[in-house]
This record gives structure tokens, sequence and C-alpha cells, in this order.
């Protein structure tokens, strides 16, 4: 469903010349949800823009669907880090979420089965005629993730969408994802700084190096399909994978880090209840 191959961002200026990602391939199989992690500024959000057509690689490709990502696909939506600027104040909660389906020429009809369906999906069918600034954080988020969802696309970027949300608000939006995951089947790429998060929302979890950017790991995450917050993140199992992430990412933060692939010892223990964050 996604390819991306041999990405590579160089910033230049007249003072200087900054490598932000070096070499990233990896790819998303049709109906894959997939974690992105890694250290702070090594380039997560970069990764996106250019996946998603935002911004133009120094080298490599980005392909959905065999044919190359060169402005903003048609297949892919992204739910935004800043969920208070992605949507318009004057605007309901209906207008915001069905705006970009008239942009698809979608019939009056169409367009509202699907606001409907995605607005329900979220929890918000009775917010329908509310206005984002009359919601809280999570219902903000929950409006911009429906509009994600209304769009039918074939790929969701989510660009660290619940980073200024409560931790409780946190949780009922991850199960949420899962949920809707489960439902849509949409291949879904999750970037996140949080390493319990992605563990417990991923089938696999891609752990980027410090920048100049490199995939360090590629886990595959054999927790049970069904998940909830305590029965999940309290199993060993759990703790294991996030000791791998988090030993990783640790490493990827030293000057001698290790190649990709190298083995890891489990630095955090189940006794560590709190999440994880870089």
């Amino acid at each position: 469903m996604l390819d991306v191959r041999g990405i590579k961002k160089v910033y230049e200026s007249k003072d200087r010349t900054v490598e932000a990602v070096r070499d990233l391939t990896f790819t998303l199989q049709a109906g894959e949800l997939a974690c992105l992690v890694g250290p702070s500024g090594c380039g997560k959000t970069t990764l996106l823009k250019i996946m998603s057509g935002l911004l133009e690689p120094t080298s490599g490709e980005v392909l959905l669907e065999g044919k190359r990502v060169e402005g903003p696909p048609p297949g892919m939506a992204v739910v935004f880090q800043e969920y208070g600027r992605s949507l318009f104040p004057w605007m309901t909660v209906r207008e915001n979420v069905e705006l970009p389906l008239k942009q698809k020429k979608l019939a009056a009809a169409r367009r509202t089965e699907l606001v409907e369906e995605s607005l329900a999906a979220v929890g918000l069918a009775e917010a329908h005629a509310a206005y984002p600034w009359q919601l809280s954080g999570g219902m903000q988020q929950r409006v911009a993730i429906a509009r994600a969802v209304a769009y039918e696309p074939h790929v969701l970027l989510m660009d660290e969408p619940f980073a200024a949300v409560d931790a409780q608000t946190r949780a009922d939006l991850e199960d949420l994802i899962r949920d809707l995951w489960h439902k849509f089947q949409v291949t879904t790429l999750f970037v996140t700084h949080d390493i319990d998060e992605a563990v417990y929302l991923g089938q696999r979890v891609l752990i980027l190096s410090n920048s100049p950017t490199v995939i360090r790991d590629d886990l595959a995450v054999d927790l049970p399909d069904q998940r909830d917050q305590l029965t999940t993140r309290s199993s060993p199992r759990f703790a294991e994978l996030r000791a791998r992430v988090y030993e990783q990412i640790h490493r990827a933060k030293t000057p001698a880090a290790e190649p990709v692939g190298a083995g890891a010892t489990a630095l955090p223990t189940s006794a560590d209840h709190g999440s994880t964050e870089f």
C-alpha cells in the first residue's frame, strides 16, 4: 500500500547544511497499523510531510499503491497534532467533517451519509451542530479524526495526534483508534513520542535513530489483537516490548549507537507504570 524508498532530506542555507533524514526505507501493507517512534528532533514530522506530498525529499521516493507521491495524494488523509488549528472555528462540526468531501465532488446524499457514519464512529453523533470552540480538546481531536475517516482514505497518517490532551483522554482516544482501525481497516501510520502508546496501538513499531535519521529496528508487536488499557499494559509481554523499544531509542541517542537490528537488553521493568516519552 505504501512504499518508502531511500528517503533523504537535507536542508541547506548560506550558513550551514543540515542532514535531517539520511536513509529511510520501509513498507506498509494494506490494512496494517504501524507506529513510528524515535528521539525528539529525529525527523518524524519531516518524514510525514514528505510522505503526504507536502515536502519534496532530497532523494528517494514514496509510492502510494505503486504511484509516486509528488503532491498531496487523493488517497491519503492526515490527522495533525494541533487539532485546534486544523478545524475551522466558524464552521460547525458537521461542516468541518464535510468540507474535504466537497472537494471530492460527492453527491450531497453521500456526503451526509459519510459525515453521519464517521461522527457516530467517534462518538459525536449528537454534537454535529456544535462549533469546535464549544468542545473539549479531546472532542475536537475526535472531530479531526472523523473528518479523516469520512474522506475514506486508503492511507491515514497521524502526527502525534494525542500529544496535547490529558492522560485519560489520551487512553480513550487510543482505544478509539484501535476500534476505528478494526472497523474500517485503513492502512495507518501513527507517529508518537510515547513508547507505551506505540506498543499498545501498533502491529509494528518502527524505531528511528537520532538525526540524521535511519530505521534502527522494525519490531513486530505480538500482543493479542483485542487489547485494553489495564490488561494489555500490565502484561509481561507488553513490558518486554516496551523495554526493547526504550533500549533502542536510548542507544540511538548515544554517539556510539549500534547498527540496525542490534540486540537489546531490557532496561525498564514492569514496575515502571508511567508512559515513557522522548
